[in-house]
């Protein structure tokens, strides 16, 4: 049996559609009002999934000015870590809410912790699975702990190795997961399509024998609709309700008409991959009519011979089979036949 992983009511992998996760991130800019219109947006937009980031500023990293504690090279460039994260962290006190809140629109929603606190705190809210990112793929305690839940367990492989996404999974496993699922992931933000590498996304699941899928940080619909094709079993997202917004994500989320556009082009090309198939199909039957066959295309008299001047293989398909031809040139009309007639055996003198 293929592998996959059961979250909620859906099962994840191939077979099945893509499970579709919402990222609300940094996005809510600490208005909780924010947060809950995101979780609605999400919905809206055609979302499976609901994730949020569970962590301090505190947790994840050192109030320090010290130079190894400034943002260098990306987005956030120039900023201090700890002051980012206090910015673009999502209150504790609002995750169960938000929770039940997803959960009574009938989607899910999980987080990714950070650290051993907060895969506690997301057990104490019933959580249906836990998710690494990709910085912290490299935390192997992290993932110990959330593998012993038991619960199935994503993890993001941005800037990964082979070996080192081969000690998480080891690791997951041994410790008691028995559902992994892994996420092709360019940690950069936003991400630029060339270097996205998404036939990494069959690879990951072959070797690994998991499910895997796309964490994107693109824009537009493009690349998400191509890992879709590629077998990508889960696509996850960062919503905003505009990138308008100041915040720390905005730049690289998609406004919720975009990400509803997203999950159109998902479900149309997941309809379009359909299975291997040769032959007719059943909105295909009507137009087999108009395929080539034999023809005469020139009045012929009873005992005239059938040329390539008054036998053609033209469309509809009503008259003989176009392989006949060789066969027919040469041949006599058995009566007089009249042009547009389709050629048929009792047209044709059989000595």
């Amino acid at each position: 049996m293929a592998p996959h992983v059961e979250i909620g009511k859906r099962i994840i992998g191939q077979g099945h559609p893509a499970y579709v996760i919402a990222e609300v991130s940094a996005n809510h800019g600490q208005r909780f009002d924010q947060a809950v219109a995101i979780v609605r947006a999400a919905k809206e937009a055609g979302a499976d999934a609901v994730k949020l980031q569970t962590y301090t500023a505190d947790t994840m990293t050192l109030a320090s000015n010290r130079t190894e504690f400034l943002i260098k090279g990306t987005l956030w460039q120039g900023r201090n870590l700890h002051d980012l994260y206090r910015e673009a962290h999502t209150p504790w006190d609002w995750q169960p809410k938000l929770k039940e809140i997803a959960n009574g629109l009938g989607m899910d929603c999980f987080s990714s912790a950070f650290d051993a606190t907060a895969v506690d705190f997301l057990e104490g809210m019933g959580v249906p699975a836990h998710k690494i990112a990709s910085f912290e793929l490299v935390d192997i305690p992290l993932i110990r702990k959330m593998a012993k839940t038991g619960k199935p367990l994503i993890m993001s492989t941005g800037m990964a190795t082979v070996e080192e996404i081969d000690e998480a999974v080891h690791a997951a496993r041994d410790a008691g997961a028995t559902q992994v699922a892994l996420l092709k992931c360019t940690s950069a933000y936003p991400a630029a399509p060339e270097e996205m590498n998404l036939r990494t996304i069959p690879e990951l699941s072959q070797r690994f024998e998991v499910p895997a899928g796309l964490s994107d940080h693109t824009l537009g619909t493009a690349v998400p609709v191509a890992a879709v094709a590629l077998g990508a079993c889960i696509i996850e997202k960062h919503i905003t309700l505009s990138r308008s917004d100041p915040g720390p994500d905005s730049a690289f989320s998609l406004e919720p008409e975009e990400f509803k556009a997203t999950v159109d082009a998902i479900r149309v090309a997941e309809k379009a991959l359909g299975t291997v198939h040769f032959g007719l199909s059943p909105m295909e039957e009507g137009s087999r009519i108009f395929r080539r066959s034999l023809f005469v295309v020139a009045n012929v008299k009873r005992g005239e011979a059938f040329t390539s001047d008054n036998v053609r293989a033209i469309r509809p398909g009503h008259g003989l089979h176009t392989r006949h031809l060789p066969e027919i040139i040469g041949q006599i009309a058995a009566c007089d036949i009249e042009r547009g007639t389709p050629l048929s055996w009792d047209l044709v003198d059989h000595p």
